[in-house]
């Protein structure tokens, strides 16, 4: 009922000109509100700025999780202290980061990454400046916020690697950067193949920071979607940018229940 019924709801909702106000009645339109859509170019850069959040996203913050689990699995003092400190930032609300974020991209004199950069004759930089710029500053404070919580994924998958294989690589003389290429590496791999799709989900769904750091400079599909629906009151065209959004995500669910499967079927 709370969950398949505002799904259903929805869907009926994307082909009405939907009205909140109850005295005026809503209308059937058909398809005119995805044919809106797809002659907005506002459409087609929210859409932009989000495989942009995903790639750059994978490319900065895929692997530094991994490589937090290998140091910290390696350290046989103080690991519970550096597992604390790394999940810490995972445990703050997105609001309190996003607002202590904002503060250091300041581009003015008081902006602590700037300060820091001005010795080196850089700066002061427009964090928010562009659309890029902004994406790629968000990316950062992203990946700063979620590694914590991936890399105690991660750590957990380690401990589970037998040691028997390591005991036998090192009889063989392998080095530690065959070890970790020919044992840890493979044995990570499913469980990273499922964080892949996890990670690309969450990235399509991101909203609060763009929305509390840029406002409308960086314009996502999430934020598009609030745009349009609490601000214009044009329900039946945020409600079918909604469904845009739903099947991209439906696939993606699809693609990782398979790998799920995948992964269980091994053990």
């Amino acid at each position: 009922m709370f969950s398949w019924w505002p799904i259903c709801w929805s869907v009926a909702i994307s082909f009405q000109d939907y009205s909140i106000n109850p005295n005026q009645p809503s209308s059937w339109v058909g398809l005119e509100n995805y044919r809106y859509l797809f002659d907005d170019p506002n459409f087609y850069v929210a859409w932009r700025n989000v495989l942009m959040f995903v790639g750059l996203a994978l490319v900065i913050g895929y692997f530094i999780p991994v490589m937090l689990a290998i140091l910290i699995n390696e350290l046989r003092h103080v690991q519970g202290l550096f597992r604390l400190g790394y999940y810490l930032p995972a445990i703050l609300p997105v609001v309190v980061i996003s607002l202590i974020w904002k503060y250091l991209y300041n581009p003015g004199p008081g902006g602590l990454f700037n300060t820091l950069l001005l010795p080196v004759g850089i700066g002061p930089v427009e964090w928010f400046f562009t659309d890029p710029m902004a994406i790629f500053s968000i990316v950062i404070m992203t990946t700063w916020r979620g590694a914590g919580s991936t890399m105690i994924i991660y750590l957990a998958a380690l401990q589970g690697i037998p040691a028997q294989l390591y005991e036998a690589a090192e009889i063989d003389g392998a080095s530690i950067w065959r070890r970790l290429w020919h044992i840890t590496l493979p044995q990570l791999l499913p469980i990273m193949s499922i964080i892949l799709i996890l990670q690309v989900i969450a990235t399509f769904k991101v909203f609060a920071e763009p929305f509390i750091m840029t406002k409308n400079k960086t314009m996502v599909i999430m934020s598009y979607i609030y745009e349009k629906a609490f601000h214009s009151l044009n329900m039946g065209v945020a409600t079918a940018m909604s469904m845009t959004l739903f099947i991209v995500l439906v696939i993606l669910s699809m693609f990782y229940f398979y790998m799920q499967r995948k992964v269980l079927s091994k053990f």
